[in-house]
């Protein structure tokens, strides 16, 4: 299976702007002449081949060239990680806006949400929240005055509505341990650029010691099927397929039809894939099934139906003396702080010290970062988390993650405050919830870009939309500046999929993330 992804299915023809990337990078290849020596840099390999195929180009690994080098610069906006999924590759951003002051990559963010607006049509309706947010529509705005995008050419929209969340805005679902499929792979083994790669022992192979590039995306069937399940779910469902083919198995002597041989071997096409996540599941649960991984999710649901405290304190204290990874340590002290608006000015003091203490003061650097960027701090004020928990819903009794009925499913009973904004917009928005919006961090605004008709209204998309002209829903586009979390993406495909819903949803970030690479991001060695 190929690691570039399949986009037949996507609801916008992403597909079109994959193959502009490519006929870009392929041209500014042809304006050199004579023979070339492509020279990659690792950190753009990745992307670079979610958009063109190796094969399509010879890439050369070298350490130094010393002959004439020709420097040429390729805009490459976004890449489209999936049929329903954007990155715009800056991997940076958050800390660059909330700790240096660089909003250079909110110009980036605009202009590639604006060279899609020139295949698909100028967005009629924004909404942002958060600073990073709010100033992104404004650039956008800019961009349409300067070079706007030809309405006559594209014809009717086919992206309703722009919604724009700063990350900032909801800090407590990234440092919460993701519970879908997808989101405890890239917990655990750290999906890159669609793949993971493990050590072929992993996945059933002899060779000791080699590493393995698992590719993870739609292409595969019965990912795209799990992907999104809780992995409790997702662990019933292998065995339930595993039974059912050795059922067929069993079953294949007293076969009489070539009909039902031909169904056999269809099943049998499949082995590979279910092989594959079965030995994927079985390294998962590795780690699920220790009882650390469980204490870790008992503090982060304390932490987030804002409980005891206390508890929680002396257990994030014990993690500190027994040495524990430090990324694990900060997540955890992080969504202490965020939901407790701060940490008591003696108990923000000890804990420094004792951090510096533990794990050297090489590390000053980060905790001034985290401080700097508002999410390691003294207590200056009584925290609202109670109140937006509350208003929004955020913690769900009793919930069922083989049937969910609620997007609480991907953390087992939390459901993460950025989707309940989205899932606000789309159904009723969000002038009813303005008081809850105005205690969470940044501006917000709701507008009507120039040059369209006044629609019915501008608070509400639910059932608005008629489609476009080849009967298609229209689409809503959820941009995260600051990174989205593959559990977060899930919460959205599962709105999408409800029955009545109007909308077709496109998922577009700086960054996927989790809550350990979002703390990495701030401990990045200063200079």
């Amino acid at each position: 299976m190929a690691q570039i992804p399949n986009l037949e299915n996507a609801p916008l023809n992403l597909k079109s702007i994959r193959e502009k990337s490519q006929r870009e990078l392929v041209n500014l290849l042809k304006d050199i002449r004579g023979t070339k020596c492509l020279v990659i840099d690792p950190k753009l390999s990745g992307s670079v081949s979610l958009i063109i195929q190796t094969s399509t180009l010879k890439i050369l690994e070298q350490e130094k060239v010393h002959n004439l080098v020709t420097v040429k610069e390729f805009p490459l906006y976004m890449v489209p990680l999936d049929e329903d999924v954007i990155s715009f590759e800056l991997d940076l951003s958050e800390k660059d806006c909330l700790v240096d002051g660089d909003v250079s990559s909110l110009w980036h963010v605009a202009k590639a949400i604006h060279e899609l607006e020139f295949s698909f049509g100028v967005i009629p309706k924004v909404r942002a929240k958060g600073k990073g947010s709010v100033r992104v529509a404004d650039i956008l705005n800019r961009m349409q005055v300067e070079e706007p995008v030809n309405t006559n050419d594209v014809g009717r929209p086919e992206i309703d509505t722009l919604i724009l969340l700063d990350r900032e805005v909801d800090m407590v679902t990234p440092m919460c341990t993701q519970l879908t499929y997808e989101g405890l792979l890239n917990e655990f083994l750290h999906i890159s650029n669609g793949a993971v790669e493990v050590d072929s022992s992993v996945m059933g192979s002899q060779q000791e010691g080699k590493k393995m590039k698992v590719p993870l995306n739609s292409s595969d069937k019965l990912f795209k099927e799990t992907r999104d399940l809780n992995f409790e779910v997702v662990v019933q469902v292998l065995r339930q397929k595993a039974t059912t083919m050795k059922e067929d198995y069993t079953e294949i002597n007293s076969t009489q039809t070539v009909s039902e041989l031909k169904d056999f071997v269809k099943k049998l096409n499949s082995l590979p894939e279910m092989t594959r996540h079965i030995h994927l599941a079985q390294h998962l649960t590795t780690f699920t099934s220790k009882q650390s991984f469980l204490s870790q999710l008992d503090m982060e649901q304390t932490l987030v139906e804002a409980e005891s405290y206390d508890i929680c304190f002396e257990y994030i204290e014990e993690m500190i003396h027994k040495q524990e990874p430090l990324t694990k340590v900060l997540r955890l002290l992080v969504l202490f702080s965020v939901t407790n608006s701060g940490l008591p000015k003696k108990q923000f003091d000890y804990i420094r010290t004792e951090l510096l203490h533990s794990y050297g003061f090489e590390h000053v650097a980060a905790l001034n970062n985290l401080e700097k960027a508002g999410l390691l701090k003294k207590q200056e004020f009584k925290s609202n988390w109670q109140t937006v928990k509350r208003t929004l819903k955020l913690i769900v009794e009793d919930t069922d993650t083989s049937r969910p009925d609620d997007i609480a499913y991907v953390y087992s009973g939390y459901a993460p405050l950025s989707i309940r904004l989205v899932q606000q917009a789309i159904h009723s928005g969000w002038r009813p919830i303005e008081d809850i919006l105005k205690l969470l961090p940044g501006p917000h605004l709701e507008t009507k870009r120039s040059g369209f008709p006044s629609s019915p209204s501008v608070d509400s998309l639910h059932g608005a939309s008629n489609g476009v002209a080849d009967g298609r829903r229209s689409v809503v586009l959820v941009v995260f500046i600051g990174g989205v979390t593959f559990a977060e993406i899930s919460a959205l495909r599962f709105l999408a999929s409800k029955e009545g819903m109007a909308y077709d949803l496109i998922i577009a970030t700086t960054k996927i993330l989790n809550g350990s690479t979002l703390i990495e991001t701030f401990m990045e060695k200063a200079g």
